[in-house]
């Protein structure tokens, strides 16, 4: 028999956790192969790489970004191979399980709840060595009848679980996201996500944990990141994991982490002071500082203590630290999340990712929709539509907002530029701007057609001029700093200011030949001569000392004639695309 366990991933560099972990407590049993498309794949491609698998059951791991696909999918391979057995796991059919079984008759089983042993004995079911009444957490089909089977209790022993890792092939990782877990559930009970459904905080033994990360450690996977919803959970569990991911770096592989700000003490700030650049990356959520919300959705939120952690970790420049808020939640109306949004931002932090609210099945919120007049989509991802508080306008005004802030924020393109304005114009209102900036798109009309890269620093520049109008000259300079700070490039738009010097070409290459300017400013380029070395540089001339803004954003600036040295080959480009210096040519 063999069995083919597969999923549609989001994103061509996912991979799928759960159907690794569900391969390695059967693959003794029987032949268990894995496929993995994305959403981005045709139907009909999928369609046909699983039909000439030629395999007996396929069982789909399912999520609110692929289950409809995956049931259209489902119901094809029913329809061309009707001797497979099609088996559905995974959240988005966890909680409404018998709709799910009646609603699609060409399902044939059906898993809820943590998947790992009752997966096992569905193959020993298969295998003809195990009764089918006997086994927790499943749903089958009896003649007419939809069956369900008692709830299985959740796993004592994680470590039951066999390691996915040890015979790892680097090949199926390549250029990919390796997703890791060291503890299941949460210690919080946050009402709009599943965590909360789970009680209960386990984790795998520490011993595994070092020898699994010492294996995707010296196979140089390109990141690594923890799924856990709390990895800080267990202070002493996480320093133990932390100092040995320092001890074993490889100079290569970074790790993220979903953390608990304002459980981390000052112990913990004292290790992390210490961790080396780029190594660790911090995903902090915040949600919402409305006191009212927090309360409702059930969520603990020191953010006078969560403010002081993210300010201290940020004056460290070596955590990458990555915040979240969501747009939509109980007692949060637009003003408040005005509010929400600029306490987050104003910590000085490298992202701020925006999400809406999703009213998932199982969840708290959902359950209590009818108290906050909810309205939503039906159908996945189940996004909130508006309720007693924001208005369906008000979100979509959010939604602009949000477009904005990942191009001209979370992208790191424009670095310089919007926090001059922000600084100089703006405040302390940082969500004026993003709202005043995506007003602008809408009434010129940008959003309705994708925008390369020089039309978002021309539109910036356009946008300064008719909001802001003062020192245009200056922030032309500031731009296109910005611009040449991302990457070596030869043509520069022609909105930006071009100064001209005589003989400037050979001139940097002179700088370039002066071993004592390589020791200072280029010390890995020793011994390479000038005309390799200017490949991975650049040299651009400035009517002001930009350089100076990066000390004092806020500083007065005259005009100043000034040449600076970009470097584009840096080993972690973990807060700068680029280095630059002032030079004399």
């Amino acid at each position: 028999m063999k069995i083919l366990l597969t999923t549609l991933n989001s994103k061509f560099v996912h991979t799928n956790l759960a159907i690794r972990y569900l391969k390695s407590c059967t693959s003794h049993l029987t032949q268990i192969d894995i496929k993995e498309y994305t959403i981005n794949n045709t139907i009909d491609y999928i369609l046909k790489d699983m039909y000439n698998e030629n395999a007996d059951v396929i069982a789909f791991s399912t999520y609110i970004w692929n289950v409809d696909e995956t049931l259209k999918i489902a119901k094809n391979m029913k329809k061309i191979s009707p001797h497979i057995k099609i088996l559905l796991g995974g959240p988005e059919v966890s909680y409404d399980y018998v709709k799910v079984m009646e609603d699609n008759p060409y399902i044939d089983y059906l898993i809820y709840g943590e998947g790992e042993v009752t997966f096992r004995e569905f193959v020993e079911y298969m295998l003809g060595k195990k009764d089918i009444t006997n086994i927790d957490g499943i749903v089958y089909r009896e003649n007419e009848n939809i069956i369900v089977n008692k709830e299985r209790c959740l796993l004592t022993l994680l470590d039951e679980i066999p390691s996915i890792y040890e015979n790892i092939d680097i090949k199926e990782y390549e250029n990919k996201i390796v997703y890791y877990e060291t503890s299941r559930g949460c210690p919080f009970n946050c009402q709009y996500c599943l965590s909360s459904t789970i009680k209960g905080l386990r984790f795998f033994d520490i011993e595994r944990v070092k020898k699994e990360l010492k294996i995707l450690i010296d196979a140089k996977v390109k990141q690594v990141k923890f799924v856990d919803r709390t990895f800080n959970a267990n202070k002493k569990y996480a320093l133990d994991i932390m100092n040995f991911l320092i001890e074993h770096d490889n100079g290569y592989t970074n790790f993220h982490f979903e953390v608990t700000a304002h459980l981390i003490d000052e112990e913990m700030l004292e290790f992390l002071s210490k961790c080396k650049q780029g190594l660790f990356q911090f995903e902090v959520g915040v949600q919402s500082t409305n006191p009212l919300t927090l309360k409702e959705i059930q969520r603990n939120c020191d953010f006078d203590k969560l403010s002081y952690v993210v300010k201290k970790i940020s004056s460290f420049k070596n955590i990458h630290q990555h915040l979240d808020l969501i747009a939509g939640l109980p007692y949060e109306n637009y003003e408040s999340f005005r509010n929400s949004f600029n306490m987050v931002f104003n910590l000085g932090i490298d992202q701020l990712q925006l999400g809406f609210l999703k009213m998932l099945k199982g969840s708290g919120v959902r359950n209590n929709a009818k108290k906050h007049g909810y309205l939503y989509k039906d159908y996945p991802p189940y996004e909130v539509l508006c309720n007693n508080y924001m208005t369906y306008g008000e979100l979509l005004r959010i939604k602009d907002i949000e477009e904005m802030l990942e191009l001209y924020f979370n992208s790191d393109n424009f670095n310089l530029s919007i926090s001059y304005i922000i600084k100089n114009y703006y405040g302390e209102d940082a969500f004026k701007f993003f709202e005043d900036i995506s007003s602008f798109w809408n009434d010129r009309g940008y959003f309705k057609t994708s925008q390369g890269k020089n039309e978002q620093y021309k539109i910036l520049l356009e946008f300064y001029e008719n909001k802001i109008n003062k020192k245009i000259d200056l922030f032309k300079e500031i731009l296109k700093y910005d611009y040449v700070s991302l990457g070596r490039t030869s043509n520069i738009p022609n909105f930006f200011n071009k100064i001209e010097i005589e003989d400037f070409k050979n001139r940097c290459h002179k700088f370039l030949q002066e071993e004592e300017n390589i020791k200072r400013f280029l010390p890995q380029y020793k011994d390479v001569s000038a005309k390799n070395i200017i490949k991975y540089v650049n040299f651009e001339v400035f009517r002001y000392n930009i350089s100076k803004l990066k000390q004092d954003i806020c500083c007065d600036l005259k005009e100043e004639l000034t040449i600076m040295l970009f470097i584009y080959d840096l080993d972690k480009k973990v807060f700068e695309k680029s280095k630059s210096y002032n030079v004399e040519i």
